[in-house]
C-alpha cells in the first residue's frame, strides 16, 4: 500500500494503481488474523471513500488541490523581481539555479529537488511556488 500511496503523491501512479490500492487494503483488512492487521487499512480505505476525487485529481490530472505533494509543485524565478544577486543559487543543494551579473536566474525544473531553499533565500520575492492546475498539461 506504501508503494502506492508514494506513486500517488509523486504524480506517478496511473488509473489502474487506484484499483490495486483498494484491494490490496481489502484484503489485508479481511485476510489478517490479529487487529492491527485488521484496522491497518483504515485511514486508505477511509480516506478513498471520503476524498475519491483527490485520489483521481492526483492519477489523472497530477494535481493536489491541498497543495501538499511537492511533485506537483514548480519553484520559478520571475525575471521581473529578480535582481541577478545569487542568494538562490548560492543554497541550491543541486545546483539547479543559473544566471549571471544583471541577468534574471532560472531554475531547471528537470534538476529541482524541490526543497525550497531557493524561495527561502530570496530576499526579493523573486522565487514563486507553482501549483499545477486541472488545466496544466503533463
Amino acid at each position: 500500500m506504501l508503494n502506492i500511496l508514494q506513486k500517488i503523491v509523486e504524480a506517478r501512479a496511473k488509473g489502474e494503481d487506484l484499483g490495486l490500492l483498494i484491494e490490496t487494503a481489502e484484503v489485508v483488512r479481511d485476510a489478517s488474523l490479529c487487529g492491527l492487521g485488521k484496522t491497518a487499512p483504515n485511514p486508505v480505505l477511509t480516506t478513498l471513500r471520503y476524498f475519491k476525487d483527490e485520489y483521481l485529481d492526483h492519477v489523472n490530472n497530477h494535481v493536489c488541490v491541498a497543495h501538499v505533494c511537492n511533485a506537483m509543485k514548480e519553484y520559478r524565478i520571475d525575471p521581473e523581481k529578480c535582481r541577478a544577486c545569487g542568494k538562490c543559487a548560492r543554497v541550491c543543494p543541486v545546483k539547479c539555479i543559473s544566471g549571471r551579473p544583471k541577468v534574471p536566474y532560472v531554475i531547471d525544473q528537470e534538476a529541482c529537488i524541490k526543497c525550497g531553499s531557493c524561495f527561502e533565500a530570496c530576499p526579493f520575492d523573486a522565487v514563486l511556488v507553482e501549483w499545477r492546475s486541472k488545466n496544466h498539461e503533463s
